[in-house]
């Protein structure tokens, strides 16, 4: 009798590009977002180069206006956000006992579809007017075709639409899974809390990303077809669109990192996490409010109330103050190893919370008329997306390296990229607090030398550098760790959740076998029966 063996599985380059599965299509996404965060950190030393001291030094007015505009973009649409939801993509159906994801190919399609916005975003520099020059938020008139003529705008709209679909498209496929393909005894009340982030996070994704879909599309058409926005309401109208996108992705950014710290820190504190449904209430509170706030941005056009605004943006300290209570309450009387990830996780909690309280101050309309498009609020939303997303992203890819290579990154060099990180980021964005309050707007290239402006915005640009810096160690540290492998083993944390219970890296279909599912922490479950049972 003959028998035909099975055909081997392909590899190599080409396999790791096409190739469908919810790890290789969440890498891709990761890659590719940390090589467009590079090509953004270079915008920004370039900005921050030119405004150390008054005068143009380095580029005109005019490039400033790109580089601004692109580097915002690129760090919102192209790195925090896809970043977020390539790590749900990876660790999600790891956490939840499933061999992969909904619909797998119209994953990857998503991940084809946002790598060719960042691209077309990103190609303006290459057309005879520049890049996009209107910041991320693209406020119509200056969008408008008498603001911004020539392709670039157009190509900037264009790449927006399309890599916001992508992710969109991403994120779908990321909640139907967590609704459709939990293992037997993972109910809803077992989820991590990851993976329960990560679950509002694409609730949140799928029902406010069309909507900025839908604004680039008119706006699209205002510029090529004819009059959209051009009415005496039409600014306000593009500012209500945007912005019913704009303040949810911050959540977006902020959620899946907030759930890996809160897994980090149980981890390393050897135990369970403190207050599990009352974080869970807390983040479906937040989601809630997240789709009512939007206005806040909008606090000195007029045009909306902002009683009602301040109350509900005031209202978001309530379920930050429980996440940030169970996580706090978590560490304490734990047995604390501060490991490279539980650095990143503190950092995480420290700056992040910088950002959140800065938040609830701008979000009363007397103190906002005075900060509003000033340092005082590139300071705000820096300490979130850097001090916060970006740390917890750092956290996740320490916490999480050893999974998806089978390698453990170097500690030393870890430790010292924290510290980098964690005094470049409070040297470059605490200044901006003051130059926002003391008058400095933002977006310009320039500024008078009698301004009083020059010490603090020195001792910003040296703290760019001392963030370029940091990122350098990191990329150190990946090259080193992957060239000399120092193995990690299936569990180097003893970790409480499913993703550990499978090889370092797990296979195709992520498990042979799954332990029995109590609780949200099924591995720590199993270590405490072993010690009951000894």
């Amino acid at each position: 009798m003959t028998t035909i063996a099975p055909p081997m599985p392909r590899s190599g380059p080409l396999e790791w590009l096409v190739a469908t599965d919810h790890k290789r299509t969440a890498a891709r996404i990761a890659v590719a977002a940390f090589g467009f965060f590079l090509a953004s950190g270079v915008l920004a030393l370039l900005m921050r180069s030119e405004l150390a001291q008054p005068g143009l030094q380095i580029v005109s007015t005019d490039t400033y206006n790109q580089l601004f505009t692109m580097h915002g973009s690129g760090m919102i649409y192209l790195v925090v956000t896809p970043l977020a939801l390539a790590v749900g993509l990876y660790f999600v159906p790891l956490q939840i006992g499933a061999a992969d994801v909904i619909a797998p190919r119209l994953t990857a399609f998503g991940f084809w579809l946002w790598l060719g916005g960042g691209l077309t975003m990103f190609s303006g520099f290459l057309t005879s007017t520049g890049a996009g020059k209107t910041g991320w938020t693209a406020y119509y008139p200056l969008s408008g075709e008498q603001g911004s003529p020539g392709p670039g705008m157009d190509m900037w709209i264009i790449g927006v639409a399309l890599a916001v679909a992508g992710m969109m498209l991403i994120a779908a496929t990321i909640l139907l899974t967590l609704i459709r393909l939990r293992a037997p005894g993972m109910d809803l009340t077992r989820l991590s809390p990851f993976s329960w982030s990560m679950f509002f996070t694409t609730t949140m994704t799928v029902t406010s990303f069309p909507v900025l879909i839908g604004a680039m599309a008119l706006l699209l058409a205002d510029r090529n077809l004819g009059p959209v926005f051009d009415t005496p309401g039409g600014p306000a109208t593009y500012q209500n669109l945007f912005w019913f996108y704009g303040h949810p992705v911050v959540y977006v950014m902020f959620f899946p990192f907030l759930g890996v710290v809160a897994d980090i820190v149980a981890t390393f504190s050897r135990r369970r996490l403190f207050g599990y449904p009352l974080l869970i209430i807390s983040l479906f509170a937040f989601t809630g409010l997240s789709m009512s706030v939007w206005a806040h941005h909008m606090f000195a056009t007029g045009q909306v109330n902002n009683e009602y605004f301040s109350l509900t943006s005031t209202a978001l300290a309530v379920p930050a103050g429980v996440e940030y209570f169970d996580v706090i309450a978590t560490m304490i009387g734990g047995a604390i190893l501060l490991r490279t990830p539980m650095l990143f996780a503190l950092g995480f909690l420290a700056l992040f919370l910088i950002g959140g309280l800065t938040g609830i101050v701008v979000g009363s309309p007397p103190i906002d008329y005075h900060v509003t498009d000033s340092y005082f609020v590139v300071a705000h939303f820096h300490y979130t997306l850097f001090g916060g997303s970006l740390m917890g992203a750092f956290a996740a890819a320490y916490y999480w390296f050893p999974k998806v290579t089978g390698a453990m990154l170097r500690e030393g060099l870890g430790k010292l990229q924290f510290s980098l990180l964690f005094v470049g980021v409070n040297l470059t964005f605490f200044p901006m607090f003051l130059l926002g309050y003391d008058g400095m707007p933002r977006r310009v290239a320039d500024y008078s030398p009698s301004a009083g402006f020059t010490g603090d915005n020195r001792l910003a640009t040296i703290g760019a550098y001392v963030i370029a810096f940091g990122i350098v160690v990191f990329i150190v540290n990946l090259v080193v760790s992957l060239r000399s492998r120092r193995p990690a083993g299936d569990d180097p944390w003893e970790g409480q959740t499913l993703e550990w219970a499978t090889s370092s890296p797990p296979p195709r279909l992520n498990f042979s076998g799954l332990p029995p599912i109590r609780s949200f922490a099924p591995l720590l479950d199993l270590r405490e029966r072993a010690r009951e049972d000894r």
